[in-house]
């Protein structure tokens, strides 16, 4: 039996009882927390909390990351909070020493993997809102983390995810297939299609050099930043991180909301922010939207292969459209490039 032979309200409920069990495997929580269900999508987070302290507690999917590979996220995340000029969640050792815990509960096809982050005050910015100034700040902590990852040293083995070609459109992509996503009709097929050509015809001829490919956070939308009462924009969750192109980092930090007004002066104000910290030429920045179509069409398989859980059931009626409709503009500009 796997993860998914088992209803996701069931789920939910066995991971409910694996989090508040494996509480006590951190001396740092008191006595008496409970761990209560704040977000579910690749893994499980939850909010444990007891008189006055707070931590958030990321209970891992099952089969998507390995032991080395979280803890090359925690790493690297460690070594950009200490070198890096990046302000990322710290985490608690459990009482065995290791950062990384693992437990199981009746009702579950396998153990799981457990980490312990410390709790970071801050509200998550709304779309609704004006998020240029988040933006610029978004593009500032962008360019450090590539600058930092172009001169760390990585654990060996280091093992993280892939975001490029082949594991979004590949026989064997990372989120599935585009084309098995809800509502993907023929004619939205046939568009996307074409995105699909001009986006990989031209990442090819962009090409992979050290300077535009290497390990980036890839998850920088705005369920994964905080915003503190000083305005001071942090970035979260480095559960996706992997290796791919640094332009893709914009990307992600527009997902699900590509079709947003605010979208250009966004990238105006990543740009901006970017350019404080790092060289980035006109072409780079050209390209960007390129590394946008790549992204949506990578949600568009997530919504598909994720179906089950409440955001991309939420989604999915509009998704493949509107998909469609930004495909469109894209190519009218870039397919005869």
């Amino acid at each position: 039996m796997s993860e998914a032979d088992v209803p996701l309200e069931e789920l939910l409920r066995h991971l409910g009882e694996l989090a508040n069990a494996s509480l006590p495997l951190w001396d740092v929580v008191p006595e008496g927390a409970r761990a209560e269900l704040i977000n579910v999508s690749e893994n499980a987070t939850y909010l444990v909390s007891a008189q006055g302290w707070k931590s958030i507690l990321r209970v891992h999917r099952e089969n998507y990351h390995s032991r080395v590979a979280i803890g090359c996220e925690l790493a690297w995340s460690t070594d950009l909070n200490a070198h890096g000029g990046v302000t990322a969640p710290g985490f608690y050792l459990g009482s065995n020493g290791e950062a990384i815990q693992s437990g199981i509960v009746d009702g579950l096809p396998a153990p799981r993997y457990m980490v312990m982050f410390e709790f970071v005050e801050g509200h998550q910015p709304d779309e609704s809102h004006d998020l240029v100034p988040s933006f610029e700040q978004l593009g500032e902590i962008a360019a450090r983390t590539h600058v930092h990852s172009i001169g760390w040293r990585r654990p060996d083995p280091f093992e993280r995810l892939t975001w490029n070609l082949d594991t979004v459109f590949g026989p064997n992509p990372t989120w599935g297939n585009w084309r098995d996503a809800p509502n993907v009709t023929p004619e939205i097929n046939a568009i996307l299609q074409r995105v699909e050509d001009t986006v990989s015809r031209r990442l090819r001829e962009f090409g992979k050099g050290a300077d535009r490919y290497g390990l980036i956070h890839a998850d920088m939308r705005l369920a994964n930043l905080l915003v503190d009462d000083a305005g001071r924009t942090r970035l979260i969750d480095f559960d996706d991180c992997g290796l791919s192109w640094f332009l893709y980092d914009f990307a992600a930090g527009i997902s699900f909301m590509e079709d947003n007004p605010q979208v250009p002066d966004l990238k105006t104000a990543w740009v901006r922010g970017y350019r404080k910290v790092r060289t980035l030429s006109d072409a780079e920045v050209h390209e960007i939207d390129t590394f946008v179509m790549l992204r949506r069409l990578a949600l568009l398989a997530w919504i598909g292969s994720h179906i089950e859980a409440p955001e991309p059931q939420a989604m999915a009626p509009d998704f493949a459209r509107v998909s469609a409709e930004l495909g469109e503009r894209y190519l009218a500009e870039f397919e005869a490039e």
